[in-house]
């Protein structure tokens, strides 16, 4: 059986993608839905639905909870989509998030799989275990940027 949070992910993703990339929903609606409390809703959000993973979360004041969710749309593959995530990424980035930014670069065609297959070795630990550990995550931002920058040529 699919964890309760699986499912309000799917269901979400659902919602996203019977409409024009947004949708906009309430925290405690959706909790009642799903019978459970208001911080699972939190949870699957902030886990789930992040910039990483090509999603924008907005929560609206004053509007009783609610958050108003869009797919980060890609009209034209490659270098703008490119260009506006080597500018959000920061200058940081754990082997987690450069795997997810990478495999979401694939899944958009924005990217080839051979293409993927290098930026994953070339970010990874075992790369740049030579690396202090306290070092990694900047060092592997900038080959990521780099190399993200060189396919947009």
């Amino acid at each position: 059986m699919a964890k309760l949070s699986d499912l309000i992910e799917e269901f979400i993703k659902q919602l996203i993608s019977d409409t024009d990339g947004t949708v906009e929903i309430q925290r405690n609606e959706l909790a009642n839905y799903f019978k459970c409390v208001p911080s699972q809703i939190n949870y699957v959000l902030d886990t789930r639905f992040t910039t990483e993973r090509g999603y924008y979360v907005e929560s609206k004041r004053g509007g009783g909870g609610c958050i108003s969710i869009r797919r980060v749309s890609i009209e034209h593959k490659g270098k703008n989509y490119l260009m506006h995530i080597i500018n959000s990424m920061g200058d940081n980035i754990s082997q987690h998030s450069a795997t997810v930014f990478i495999n979401n670069f694939l899944d958009y065609e924005v990217i080839s799989e051979r293409d993927a297959l290098l930026l994953k070795a070339a970010t990874s630990d075992k790369a740049l275990s030579l690396v202090p550990v306290e070092n990694r995550g900047k060092v592997r931002a900038s080959i990521l940027k780099n190399m993200l920058v060189s396919l947009m040529v």
